[in-house]
């Protein structure tokens, strides 16, 4: 994961607005974007402890889609 602004940062910046992630309250957005204007890409915005979870977090995530995918 690349550190500093990402190409969808504007976007993940807005996302964070609407749902009321704050650096105050902790969280984060990741933003996936596929087949955007500027191709496919991510942003990410955490605090440390979300960054830090973020690799079970998305493996939970993979494992579900999995497996509704599957049946």
């Amino acid at each position: 994961m690349a550190l500093g602004p990402g190409k969808y940062d504007d976007a993940c910046t807005a996302a964070g607005k609407l749902v009321g992630v704050t650096k105050e309250r902790g969280g984060g957005v990741i933003l996936i974007v596929l087949g955007g204007n500027h191709g496919n890409g991510f942003s990410c915005q955490a605090d440390l402890a979300t960054t830090l979870a973020l690799p079970d977090i998305l493996e939970t995530l993979a494992a579900e889609l999995r497996r509704d995918l599957l049946g």
